[in-house]
């Protein structure tokens, strides 16, 4: 599955089909409460590239761990992503009515169904990370929950989402921007490659090598975002991250702060930053090094 010779897009869409068919076993249909079960299901198991997934098995690969060893933490990382969105969408957020061209989940069953179906996903996601199947080692189970809370709480996602609120329609700094989106995308990034290095005991060195990696490679595709919605490419933004579905919003972006001749130079130092925290792991960590050069290269 993320052997060398695979290219970035076999190995993202064999993550994928693993990570589609666990989910369906995780929650199955024939559950008792079934409308709440049914919601769950129509956000987690929604077209995606599962990015968080894929960092997740394929750090978890680089430091020895099997897909299928790594594929019950990848999932729970994709559930509480689909629960940040769900909560997202609702009104009292950022009141979108729609999702990778479907309806959102408090429209397509009710507001009420909405809020227990991401409390249900995230408080799952912990109830998974928990069992002897996702890892034999207590130790190393209690570490998985440890560093994923954190990176969903207040002091990371959830954090994020707060200042993005109380920035709304209000002039902001780059510093304040930067650390909006660290906390409430570039956290979860970052834990989905310690994830992996969790699994794997990985040294500390190579623990943050990743976590570093994730953290440049989240910046990155934001300024590239922002850069493609300069330059009016919005209808043909990249399908890689399943959060990059809505219109621009007030609280204005890189570009408008640094200008785009500076954003662009701010991209590409820090793809040579992501690309130098993989070097420790020569030729194994070519998959993530695809994705650094993808992000920054892509024109859609």
């Amino acid at each position: 599955m993320f052997n060398q010779g695979n290219s970035l897009h076999e190995a993202l869409i064999a993550c994928a089909i693993l990570v589609h068919k666990r989910m369906d076993d995780l929650l199955s249909p024939e559950f008792t409460e079934s409308r709440l079960v049914e919601a769950m299901r129509y956000s987690a198991m929604s077209d995606g590239k599962r990015i968080r997934p894929f960092l997740t098995m394929v750090s978890a690969h680089i430091c020895g761990v099997s897909p299928l060893e790594s594929l019950n933490t990848a999932v729970a990382m994709e559930f509480i992503h689909a629960y940040s969105l769900i909560h997202d969408d609702l009104p009292a957020m950022d009141d979108d009515n729609f999702r990778r061209g479907e309806p959102t989940c408090h429209k397509k069953f009710d507001e009420a169904t909405a809020i227990l179906a991401g409390d249900s996903l995230l408080t799952y996601a912990f109830e998974i990370l928990s069992l002897a199947e996702t890892h034999k080692d207590a130790n190393v189970r209690c570490e998985l929950i440890r560093t994923i809370a954190l990176a969903a709480g207040f002091k990371g996602m959830a954090g994020g989402q707060m200042i993005d609120l109380e920035m709304a329609g209000t002039k902001t700094t780059r510093e304040k921007l930067a650390r909006m989106h660290r906390l409430k995308t570039g956290e979860l990034f970052m834990a989905s490659c310690e994830a992996g290095a969790i699994l794997g005991r990985a040294n500390p060195e190579q623990r943050n090598a990743l976590r570093y990696y994730a953290h440049d490679l989240g910046l990155a595709f934001q300024i590239k975002d922002d850069i493609l919605d300069h330059v009016g490419d919005d209808e043909n933004k990249i399908e890689i991250d399943e959060n990059q579905h809505k219109e621009s919003k007030e609280n204005g972006s890189v570009v408008d702060l640094v200008g785009i001749e500076s954003a662009k130079k701010q991209l590409v130092l820090l793809k040579e930053q992501a690309l130098e925290h993989l070097k420790i792991f020569g030729p194994k960590a070519a998959l993530l090094a695809e994705l650094a050069e993808f992000v920054v290269s892509r024109d859609k």
